[in-house]
């Protein structure tokens, strides 16, 4: 039986539902996780009967959690066959980019209008403890370890937090662990951890510098990398 409540890296949502007494919530946040770091391979079946032997969670309240998987792009409901991991292709990082593009660049625009000092201070921060940790164990940024990916999502979640839209939130938190089975491999890619770091510096200054247009354009770019890198044989660090 597998449990992640008592571990303290974890996965996207599952650092915030592995603990919850709700078992969907619960079943979710368990196989959340183990797709994110690799356990569920892309394309693989999940059986439901196979699920709740691992985790120790009956069938009924884990098919709930699958569904909520499914709404959040990371598994596929395959008619009466049930459940299997979402595949990985290059016109699905193309989709994932474009919906993901739009929905950032929005809510960048609008933070760069609201946002006050609160805004700014935190970009510079989350900017910082991503960079600090990646300079102290760049293994941490090769492996994409939960750690990493805490940080490296508080710093991207901080340039679009006060846009006022808590759906605009919630949906750039959903493509971007759409994308993290794709970043991860780019990340494998890193040798040296400021190529890593440098292009995040840059996005930071052109926001706070709240030259709008000029933030969009290098958004936009910053989130195509991983699309060149992992499909192109570029370099970058979305």
């Amino acid at each position: 039986m597998t449990d992640v409540r008592d571990k303290p890296d974890l996965f996207g949502e599952a650092a915030h539902f592995a603990a919850s007494e709700t078992l969907s919530e619960r079943a979710s946040a368990l196989v959340e996780h183990d797709i994110l770091a690799g356990v569920w391979q892309p394309g693989e079946r999940l059986a439901v009967q196979a699920l709740s032997e691992r985790y120790g969670i009956g069938a009924t309240p884990l098919r709930e959690g699958l569904s909520r998987l499914v709404s959040r792009g990371l598994i596929g409901a395959v008619g009466q066959k049930g459940f299997r991991v979402a595949a990985m292709s290059s016109s699905d990082l193309v989709d994932i980019t474009l919906v993901r593009t739009t929905i950032e660049v929005e809510a960048l625009r609008r933070s760069i209008r609201l946002g006050g000092d609160d805004w700014e201070a935190t970009i510079v921060a989350t900017l910082h403890r991503l960079s600090r940790s990646v300079e102290r164990d760049p293994e941490t940024m090769r492996e994409g370890t939960p750690e990493f990916d805490r940080l490296h999502k508080a710093f991207h979640r901080a340039l679009l937090e006060a846009c006022g839209s808590e759906r605009l939130l919630r949906l750039h938190d959903d493509l971007y662990y759409q994308a993290y089975r794709y970043r991860r491999a780019m990340m494998r890619r890193f040798t040296v951890h400021t190529d890593f770091i440098e292009p995040h510096r840059i996005l930071a200054e052109i926001v706070l510098a709240r030259d709008e247009e000029a933030a969009v354009a290098e958004l936009t770019r910053h989130l195509a990398t991983t699309l060149d890198v992992v499909y192109g044989g570029g370099e970058g660090g979305a």
